[in-house]
């Protein structure tokens, strides 16, 4: 495989980067990743990196360029936890989302990307389900989510195949907030949801405090599947 940065120019006509991961064979599938509240960090660019030596094309963009640019966070630093909270807060969904759309959109105009689909973590978990109601991948995942509830009025839009993965534990989706998205989600066989007992919010984030190897080994596993199936 190989990476580089490249820039990405928005629907407003403004212009962020994006790291790029590619892999070493020709025609392959492309995947957007959407980033935690941490930023395009060593994180992100790792997990690009192994979807890449997976055979993906993979696209991650600084959704937050327009607070900052270039943000890098450790959420084991509690100045940069405050920092990241600070940016969440502050975060345009909307925006984020075209500026997701146009990250999708030079994502399809590689050489050799064919079908391209989402996955998102935490923030990114939220903008991947509000990518698969507003925009035209193949396919969208959403690894703990965090407020997807607020815009379950969308549903309705999906068109291609959705995939959840909900931590049970979750300290920023509560009980009732998941028993709201799994009825929801239920009447729609084109998205899937699954949860994990016993485990927390970015439960599958490499080295962070929550991480459990078992239930993010599975949730990966799972999402690979899924992207093999709708994206091939």
């Amino acid at each position: 495989m190989s990476s580089q940065t490249i820039t990405i120019t928005a629907t407003d006509g403004g212009r962020f980067s994006a790291y790029l991961a590619t892999p070493d064979a020709g025609y392959a599938p492309g995947v957007v990743l959407l980033q935690e509240i941490f930023g395009v960090n060593g994180l992100m660019r790792a997990l690009a990196d192994g979807y890449a030596l997976a055979g993906f094309h993979v696209l991650v963009p600084d959704l937050f360029w327009r607070q900052q640019p270039g943000i890098e966070l450790d959420d084991h630093d509690a100045a940069d936890l405050e920092r990241a909270f600070a940016l969440y807060q502050a975060f345009d969904e909307t925006q984020g989302v075209q500026d997701a759309i146009a990250a999708l959109k030079a994502l399809r105009q590689l050489p050799h990307c064919t079908r391209v689909g989402t996955v998102g973590f935490c923030l990114g978990g939220k903008l991947a389900y509000l990518m698969a109601a507003r925009a035209d991948a193949h396919c969208n995942v959403s690894y703990y989510g965090v407020g997807i509830e607020q815009n379950l009025t969308e549903l309705a839009q999906i068109k291609a195949p959705y995939l959840a993965h909900i931590a049970e534990a979750d300290e920023f989706v509560p009980p009732a907030a998941q028993a709201q998205l799994i009825a929801a989600f239920d009447p729609y066989p084109i998205t899937t949801v699954h949860t994990y007992p016993g485990v927390n919010h970015a439960f599958a984030r490499p080295g962070g405090a929550a991480f459990n190897a078992e239930m993010a080994g599975l949730a990966n596993q799972r999402t690979m599947e899924f992207l093999q199936r709708h994206l091939h």
